[in-house]
């Protein structure tokens, strides 16, 4: 609540009248007046709250009479009334209710209480809460305000005593806070200077307000009372002590420096008051010496007083802080006096009171840069800050080597202040010495023999002292061992890091300024003043000495590992700084200093050995080596955490490394990790003792260069303990990001960096040579490092990095080469993938630089290179693949570097990257490089290393021709711009362009380039190979070969595949014939492919196949090259020599290739859509396989239907070309000429061996054949127009040589389905085809004509031959032919004697019934259709048909085959139903008259075979048979006995004589046993006796001889009838109860039924017709059948009845012989 507030105010009012109250209570009795007074004030205040709203302004302005009471009270000298007036008093000042007259009175009554010395802490009570509450009090009042707390502070009373003290203290600061709020009133009032006078009188203060006054009388006084003369203002005062003088002269110093800074009065004071009395008080100390007191001088010297010394050394450093600038001189004079202090000869406190001073100056680096600015810069000036430094460094060593006097008995008590108390608590408690302090774990600086123990004395920055600090001590107090070290020691630190952040920080705010001038200036150059550098130069000129040498001391000393770090890091920002400053000679100075304490003692490293001379020699022996190390000094109390083999090229012993060598190592690496912009040529002495130190730590490098912790090779004499093991990642991190700090490197720095590294490198190569030690790769993992950070500026550095890797990659040390390979490699990968700005893409000359060493590699021998080189390939594709671009052509030649003698695992990884290139990269390289990539792809096909690779990349070759199709359009622009600059350049240098297969354009060369290398793939010596290859090549040229322009054809053709044909044909006809057992390895081998004979003749077959197709496939196109005819003679020719090889698979190939190539009558245009674009909508490639379909009745594809089938996919999209006049007439000559090969082939595969059997001789096989015979029909559409006499002469011979060949018994089961099942062969039904062929073209023309014989005359004349042979095939079911001299065994035996599948019969007939019937077939058809053509009638085929089938029908039953005869008669019946009409028109010209006499023979041989039928026959089948016999008879009676007239008399003797042998029984009369069962042709009989009767009794029988053979024929026949009967009675009679023979009952039958048939006979026939003799002999009859009425058979009786029926018709009543005469 504040002071002024409303309640505060109600509060204040109601505190006084409470307080007048009890005051007027108290005095009540002996006080009256104060009573009054008291009561009177009461009403005061209430009359003041009623009358004044600003009860407090109210309260102040009578404040003299509202106080008056409470004086009065304190006048009493009461103590109960003077407390409680005092607090009345108090409580109103502190709401500053007090008038300045008022205070004036309070004043004078607390001065009176102070004489009386009453209520003494009351009085400074009441003092202090009047000046500080308000400022009312001025002048004389404060001087006595003063003076009175002077006074109370020097009474008995301690208590007093102390608060008095207080109190002054407290006065004196409001005095000057009051000046300074002053000041800060008027600061924005500008005053008139005061008049300048020369020196200012003390009295003459009138230039000053009046705060600033008080404050300057106050100062001037205490200066006075210091030096012992009398006050001018603070009258009244009796005592006064120097040291609370010099307190209050500093605290006032320290406080309020701009007081003295900002008034000159004050300045003046200072200068001319204050510094001569600091130096007039020292002057003691700067005389004394110690232990000079001792001795009996004439003059006593004055001893030094050590609360003075203390006291003026706190001004003195008070004045140096912060009036420097106002008292150079004087400060020079304090310096140098501070240094004396320091000297070995001072008293002990005095030295460590002078350490704390100059602890105090050493963290204000400002202060001593003006040091070195004022007095080392000046000439003729003392060199005081160097002095100040080596002061420092000196008062260290002299600690060290003098042993403190009177230091070592004394056993000190920690003293006050916080420094000490932690040896106190190291040492467990108070009383533990310092000497024995070494057994404890305490800090301590330890120096031959000498140790000294580390206190904290002060935080880090900040001068914190303890004795500077000790007010309360009068005597010298004991400093306790090692207090003054720790001061020395922290001064050092403070100074190190005081100058270099100051400089530092300056340093970089003018490299901010120059780099904002530099972007706002670029054309001009940065001036840096040069005042600034000077100045730090100087400095650190001035310091570097002393500091190393005390710094290097400090650190061989040490025993704590945190003073050891903060020494190091002294030494470290040191050397730092002097870099940037560019010392060079101090930089290395701290860096060898550095490197040497991290290195074991003595250790051999040259580059440091510069200063090691000094050390000393000590040998112990660690687990039993005797070892020579350790340093001068105590190194025994170190802890040992590593031993290692040092690296030499010499094996030596081991070394040891202790904990702070390793601290010293990480200071290094902090040193170069940081400061690396700095070291220039010292990254030698750093790199060289960083791999020292990684080699005896035994770390060895990792993925990516960092090191990591890896047991050594040399065996056990690496030894590390935990401590340093848990330190080893640090450390190995720590060198990585040393590295990687490398990218924060100016030019010139990285390249000093690299070049250390390089030549540390080169070092380790040489000591690796001469032995197959483990060599050091720290130089190599740390190139690899620094090039992998440092990727943004690549180029300045790739050279040398990359220069020097490749030698290291061609080291003989494998270690060493394959830490340069993987160096190497990673770097290639890291620029690769590193975001270049511009992006690699665009910076063709970088990415070149980067993938060069890659392809330098290749030239290293050692297969471990080749193999990182190649997986470094293989990463790079799968990462940075797409952004190769110009690149490409390094990346394949490197992947294409194989060599034969490379072995399989280099292969493997070059062709994984090949297939990674093919299957993802096709699209981002430039187009030129295409064709590397196919030679790449051949080479990894032709090596012979691994197979499966082989066969890999003929699969990448296709797939590369696939992308060269889809993007076809894209690459033929590009190359196309590619062609017209090289074009340009080699115009300009005036030569020719000079590429394969030039001049075809280049996207065709690209073609060409892989149709080439397939090509040479298609020979290689691994079939496997061969075939993948060739399969490749005809798929892809038959693909895309639509791509190729028209001339390009031509090489194609030529140089691609009749040069392959030729390799192949040649390779395959000297193949070996040897038998290779296996494939290598297990691999078994089919018996097919098991010589290379086999193997090549697969190859052939593909090779033909391919070409073939695509002569076939792009016949249009090629017609169009001018040597086609020639082109195509040649591959006829190929296909011929095939064709005649003694090779199964190939004949039968070479000749699918000649169908092929026939096949089509106009090949589609191959401009618009290509086939391709057929097979893409599913369109399947139109080749007719002649070998799928077997079996009767195929029907023959018609060649023209690939153009139906493209039209009806593609609309009207694929028009054939028309054919044109010259095409017809080219065409036709390319026609005859595959006909003549046809021909010659045909010839040569059909000729029978000459001579007896050889077991070798070739026989051709039947698919061979039959596609052979294939071919025919559609060679023949192209050639009938010109097809004579003579060609059909030449296809006769081929068409019989190929059904006459056999087969081999072990295929026959194959060809024919089994023996007994009739059915063609696939190459007899060919053969029937092409005769097809041939006579169905000549009726086709003669059907359209309409015209009888208007056909071309040629093709009319051939018919007959046709006939010839198909009469010739047709005679096979009788007499198969014969094949040359092979015996053959016959197949159609196979019913009765079944051959044995594996008999040892070599050849086989095949069964030609089946040929001979569909032959015969062919006969009947063509005869149906040509029977009245004039050459088939002037050629007699109607006579050589019947002559023909006369054979079959004469063996009846003895045929082979039983369809065979039938078949013979059905053809017969069906031939002469045409013929016999056509013979009978022209019976004249007696073309037919040799036919009859034929004819007649054959119903002979036919009606009356001499065949026994087999035993097995059924009944049914008999009847059938004899049906067959029934129709002939049929045939007689209708078509030729009705026509007697035009036809030879003798034939129809012949026909009548044939009737009359077949009604009576064919049987002969003269029964044997083996007859007795064959049955009597009963309806045969029965309808030749009624041929034979109609034909008698027919008027119109055209001579009187044939009427007389009939009669003659009908009487013999009545005759033997009535024999027969007559002699079946006579034997009836004989026999009694036997039976008859079967033979004579049947016979018996017949005759009853023949003349029953007679009686039938003559009832039909006209009574004139019939001869008079003939009814005679019938009725003659008569008697004989009554006879045979007796007989006992069934079936006689039955017949015996039909024969009598009919004699009813004769039973007349007889007529007069007259009348029947005459008729």
């Amino acid at each position: 609540m504040s002071t002024s507030s409303p309640e505060a105010v109600k509060k204040l009012l109601e505190n006084m009248q409470t307080d007048l109250r009890s005051l007027s209570m108290e005095c009540k009795k002996k006080f009256p007046p104060v009573k009054e007074a008291a009561e009177s004030g009461i009403v005061k205040i209430k009359t003041i709250a009623a009358r004044n709203t600003d009860i407090l302004a109210a309260l102040k302005e009578n404040s003299l009479e509202v106080v008056q009471p409470f004086l009065m009270g304190c006048g009493t000298k009461e103590p109960k009334i003077t407390q409680l007036c005092l607090a009345a008093i108090q409580r109103l000042m502190s709401h500053e209710v007090v008038s300045e007259a008022a205070a004036g009175n309070i004043i004078n009554m607390l001065w009176q209480l102070m004489e009386n010395g009453l209520e003494e802490l009351k009085l400074l009570q009441t003092v202090l809460v009047l000046l500080t509450t308000n400022t009312v009090v001025h002048d004389e009042v404060l001087s006595k305000a003063i003076v009175l707390c002077f006074r109370l502070h020097f009474t008995k009373d301690t208590i007093t005593n102390n608060t008095a003290a207080a109190t002054v203290r407290q006065v004196v600061t409001v005095v000057f806070e009051r000046m300074v709020a002053e000041d800060e009133r008027f600061k924005g009032i500008v005053e008139q200077p005061p008049p300048v006078q020369g020196n200012t009188n003390r009295r003459s203060v009138s230039t000053l307000r009046p705060s600033a006054k008080d404050a300057y009388m106050l100062f001037q006084d205490l200066c006075q009372l210091v030096n012992a003369d009398a006050p001018y203002w603070l009258v009244g005062m009796t005592e006064m002590t120097r040291t609370f003088g010099l307190e209050l002269l500093e605290s006032v110093l320290n406080d309020f420096p701009g007081v003295f800074l900002q008034h000159q009065e004050f300045s003046f004071l200072l200068k001319e008051r204050v510094c001569p009395l600091v130096i007039k008080l020292f002057s003691p100390n700067i005389k004394f010496r110690q232990g000079s007191c001792s001795a009996a001088s004439p003059v006593p010297v004055e001893k030094p007083y050590f609360p003075i010394c203390m006291r003026l050394l706190r001004v003195v450093s008070v004045l140096i802080k912060h009036f420097y600038t106002l008292l150079v001189t004087e400060c020079e004079i304090f310096l140098s006096l501070l240094v004396k202090f320091l000297d070995g000869e001072k008293p002990q406190w005095l030295r460590a009171v002078a350490v704390e001073s100059v602890h105090r100056l050493c963290v204000q680096p400002h202060l001593l840069r003006s040091f070195c600015q004022s007095y080392d810069m000046k000439q003729h000036s003392t060199k005081v800050f160097r002095d100040i430094v080596n002061a420092l460094g000196s008062f260290i060593q002299s600690l060290f080597i003098i042993p403190n006097a009177g230091n070592i008995t004394i056993v000190s008590a920690p003293v006050g202040g916080s420094g000490s108390g932690a040896q106190g608590t190291a040492q467990g408690g108070p009383g533990a010495g310092g000497v024995g302090g070494n057994l404890t774990t305490q800090a301590a600086f330890e120096y031959r023999g000498t140790w000294i123990p580390l206190m904290t004395v002060s935080v880090q920055g900040s001068a914190k002292a303890t004795y500077l600090e000790m007010l309360d001590k009068v005597e010298p107090p004991s400093i306790p061992e090692g207090y003054a070290m720790s001061v020395a020691f922290s001064a050092l630190l403070d100074l190190v890091r005081g100058i270099t952040s100051m400089i530092e920080r300056e340093l970089t705010i003018e490299e901010g300024v120059a780099a904002e001038f530099r972007e706002a200036h670029p054309d001009q150059e940065w001036q840096p003043q040069p005042g600034a550098h000077l100045v730090w130069e100087e400095m650190v000129s001035a310091c570097w000495c002393g500091l190393l040498a005390a710094l290097s001391l400090l650190l061989d000393a040490s025993t704590d590992e945190t003073a050891t770090e903060s020494i190091l890091k002294a030494e470290l920002t040191m050397a730092s700084l002097c870099g940037r400053l560019g010392l060079v000679t101090p930089r290395d100075a701290f860096i060898t200093a550095i490197c040497k304490a991290s290195l074991p003692p003595h250790y051999a490293l040259t580059v440091l050995s510069s200063n090691a001379a000094n050390l000393s020699n000590k040998a112990y022996s660690i687990q039993g080596q005797s070892v020579q190390i350790i340093s001068p000094s105590s190194e025994s109390h170190q802890q040992v955490v590593a031993v290692g083999q040092p690296l030499a090229a010499q094996p030596q012993g081991t070394v040891v490394l202790t904990a702070k060598n390793i601290q010293c190592m990480r200071t290094l690496l902090n040193l170069a990790h940081c400061h690396g912009a700095v070291l220039g040529t010292s990254w030698q002495l750093v790199l060289a003792t960083l791999q020292h130190l990684v080699w005896i730590l035994g770390l060895k490098p990792g993925l990516g260069g960092a090191l990591k912790p890896g047991r050594a090779v040399e065996g056990p004499s690496t030894v590390l303990t935990t401590a340093v093991m848990t330190d080893l990642p640090i450390i190995s991190n720590i060198l990585s990001r040393l590295f990687e700090s490398s990218q924060y490197l100016d030019d010139v720095s990285l390249h000093h960096l690299i070049n250390a590294l390089c030549s540390l490198s080169m070092e380790a190569m040489e000591m690796a040579c001469g032995n197959n030690k483990e060599p050091s790769l720290f130089a190599v993992a740390k190139l690899l490092e620094t090039g992998l950070v440092n990727m943004d500026r690549i180029e300045i550095l790739w050279r040398p990095l990359t220069g020097h890797l490749l030698e290291v990659c061609q080291h003989l040390n494998s270690r060493m080469r394959e830490w340069g390979a993987e160096a190497l490699t990673a770097l290639i990968k890291a620029g690769l993938a590193y975001k270049h700005d511009p992006p690699l893409a665009h910076n063709q000359r970088l990415q070149l630089l980067l993938l060069n060493p890659l392809k330098e590699l290749s030239n290293v021998l050692h297969a471990d290179i080749r193999q990182k080189q190649l997986e470094c390939v293989l990463q790079i594709l799968q990462n940075q693949g797409d952004g190769l671009g110009p690149g490409w052509p390094l990346v394949l030649g490197v992947i294409g570097a194989i060599r034969n003698d490379q072995g399989e695992s280099l292969i493997r990884t070059a062709f994984q990257c090949l297939q990674l290139v093919v299957t993802d990269f096709l699209p981002t390289m430039p187009c030129t490089c295409l064709q590397i990539v196919v030679d790449v792809a051949g080479s990894f096909g032709l090596q012979n290393q691994e197979l499966n690779i082989s066969l890999t990349s003929i699969g990448l070759l296709w797939n590369i021709s696939d992308y060269f199709f889809q993007r076809g359009e894209a690459i033929t622009q590009e190359l196309g711009r590619e062609e017209e600059l090289l074009q340009k350049q080699a115009q300009e240098k005036g030569e020719t362009l000079n590429r394969p297969f030039h001049p075809a354009p280049p996207f065709d060369c690209l073609w060409l380039c892989l149709y080439a290398k397939l090509g040479e793939l298609c020979v290689d010596p691994r079939p496997a190979v061969r075939k993948s290859a060739g399969q490749t090549l005809f798929s892809t040229i038959a693909a895309h070969g639509t791509l190729l322009q028209q001339p390009t054809w031509h090489i194609v053709v030529w140089k691609v595949l009749f040069h392959l044909l030729d390799r192949v044909r040649s390779s395959s006809t000297t193949a070996d014939k040897e038998k290779i057992e296996s494939g290598g390895g297990n691999i078994l081998i089919h018996h097919s492919r098991d010589t290379a004979e086999k193997q090549w003749a697969e190859t052939w077959v593909l090779t033909l196949a391919g070409v073939a197709r695509i002569f076939n496939t792009r016949r249009y196109l090629l017609q169009q090259l001018g040597d086609f005819f020639k082109a195509w003679e040649i591959l006829l020719d190929h296909i011929q020599s095939a064709a005649l090889s003694k090779n199964n698979e190939v004949s039968l190939a070479a000749l699918k290739s000649f169908q092929e190539i026939l096949q089509i009558v106009t090949p589609s245009r191959d401009s618009d859509k290509s086939a391709d674009a057929l097979a893409a909508m599913g369109v399947p490639p139109v080749l007719i396989d002649p070998l799928s379909a077997s079996g009767p009745g195929r029907p023959l594809v018609r060649s023209d239907s690939l153009v139906e089938r493209l039209t009806r996919y593609n609309g009207a999209e694929l028009q054939a070309p028309p054919p044109g006049e010259e095409s017809a007439l080219e065409d036709s000559a390319l026609w005859w000429s595959a006909w003549n090969t046809w021909y010659r082939t045909g010839m040569e595969s059909t000729r029978p061996p000459s001579g007896t059997t050889e077991k070798l001789s070739f026989i051709p096989s039947q698919p061979f054949l039959t596609a052979l015979i294939q071919i025919f029909p559609a060679l023949y559409q192209h050639i009938k127009t010109g097809f004579s006499m003579e060609d059909l002469r030449k296809l006769g011979v081929i068409l019989h040589g190929a059904v006459s060949v056999p087969i081999s018994s072990d295929a026959s089961p194959f060809i024919l389905p089994s023996y007994t099942e009739a059915v063609l062969t696939s190459l007899q039904e060919a053969v029937l085809t092409a005769l097809d062929v041939l006579q169905k073209v000549g009726s086709r023309k003669r059907f359209i004509s309409d015209a009888i014989c208007v056909g071309p005359e040629n093709l009319q004349v051939m018919y007959p031959a046709i006939f010839e042979q198909l009469l010739l095939f047709v005679e096979f079911s009788c007499k198969p032919p014969q094949y040359g001299k092979i015996e053959t065994k016959h197949v159609a035996n196979a019913k009765y004697n079944q051959i044995q599948l594996f008999a040892p019969a070599e050849w086989v007939a095949l069964n030609y019934v089946p040929f001979a019937e569909r032959s015969l077939e062919v006969v009947v058809d063509l005869y149906h259709k040509t029977a009245c053509h004039k050459a088939v009638i002037n050629e007699k085929v109607l006579q050589n048909i019947i002559k023909t089938l006369r054979m079959p029908l004469g063996l009846k039953y003895a045929c082979p085959s039983e369809s065979t005869w039938k078949l013979a008669v059905a053809s017969l019946l069906k031939v002469l139903s045409i013929g016999l009409p056509v013979a009978r028109q022209h019976a004249s010209s007696g073309k037919f008259d040799t036919m009859w006499p034929e004819l007649a023979n054959a119903f002979e041989d036919f009606l009356f075979t001499k065949s026994t039928p087999p035993d097995n026959v059924s009944i049914q089948e008999f009847q059938k048979n004899e049906a067959i016999d029934v129709e002939v008879v049929q045939l007689i009676s209708t078509e030729i006995l009705p026509f007697a007239n035009f036809i030879p008399k003798d034939f129809v003797g012949q026909i009548m004589t044939m009737l009359n042998k077949g009604s009576i029984h064919s049987q002969s009369p003269s029964f044997t046993e083996a007859e007795i069962d064959v049955r009597m042709r009963e309806e045969f009989s029965k309808v030749c006796f009624e041929t034979l009767l109609q034909f008698s009794f027919s008027n119109k029988v055209s001579t009187p001889q044939e009427g007389y053979i009939s009669r003659m024929a009908l009487s013999v026949l009545l005759k033997r009838s009535q024999d027969v009967l007559q002699r079946y009675v006579e034997d009836e009679r004989l026999s009694g109860r036997c039976p008859l023979p079967r033979q004579q009952v049947t016979e018996i039958i017949f005759v009853l039924k023949a003349i029953s048939t007679l009686m039938d006979s003559l009832k039909k026939t006209q009574p004139e017709n019939v001869d008079g003799n003939t009814w005679g002999q019938v009725i003659a009859l008569y008697p004989t059948l009554v006879e045979c009425i007796t007989c006992s058979s069934s079936e006689v009786s039955s017949a015996l009845k039909e024969a009598l029926g009919p004699f009813k018709d004769f039973m007349q009543p007889p007529v007069s012989r007259v009348q029947n005469g005459e008729s």
